[in-house]
């Protein structure tokens, strides 16, 4: 079973012409996606807004799909658009899914740290309380 999905990732790396202009493109811009995603982990209110763009673009992946199918002659030497959408979605879908789940997680993360000092912030209103109390 390994040995067959093994093989069918090689026939996808080796079917994709990777010096086309547009798949190097697509492939940066995943890439400066994740590094402002890192770059912008402790601001919560960007990611949010780049979650759902990202989400926005994942769910448009199989309109997309179809208009690439449609138009690609305008922009590649081959077609890699099939009706059930695999291209797309090891190209498009599947690298923005990582990077909302980076998101996701740093959310927590934050979500994590806001509690911590929550609680702090309310031992110690308790700890002033008894104190004040016992004055």
């Amino acid at each position: 079973m390994f040995s067959l999905a093994s093989e069918q990732f090689l026939g996808f790396i080796h079917a994709v012409d990777w010096t086309e202009q547009w798949i190097l493109a697509l492939i940066a811009a995943e890439v400066l996606l994740l590094v402002l995603v890192l770059a912008t982990r402790r601001h919560t209110t960007p990611q949010a807004l780049l979650f759902i763009l990202l989400g926005l673009v994942i769910y448009l992946a199989r309109h997309i799909n179809s208009f690439c199918e449609r138009n690609w002659r305008m922009f590649s030497n081959q077609n890699y658009f099939d009706p059930q959408g695999l291209f797309i979605s090891v190209m498009l879908s599947g690298p923005l899914l990582i990077i909302n789940a980076i998101i996701v997680v740093n959310h927590l993360i934050v979500l994590c740290g806001l509690m911590v000092k929550v609680k702090r912030a309310e031992l110690k209103a308790k700890a002033r309380e008894r104190s004040k109390k016992k004055n």
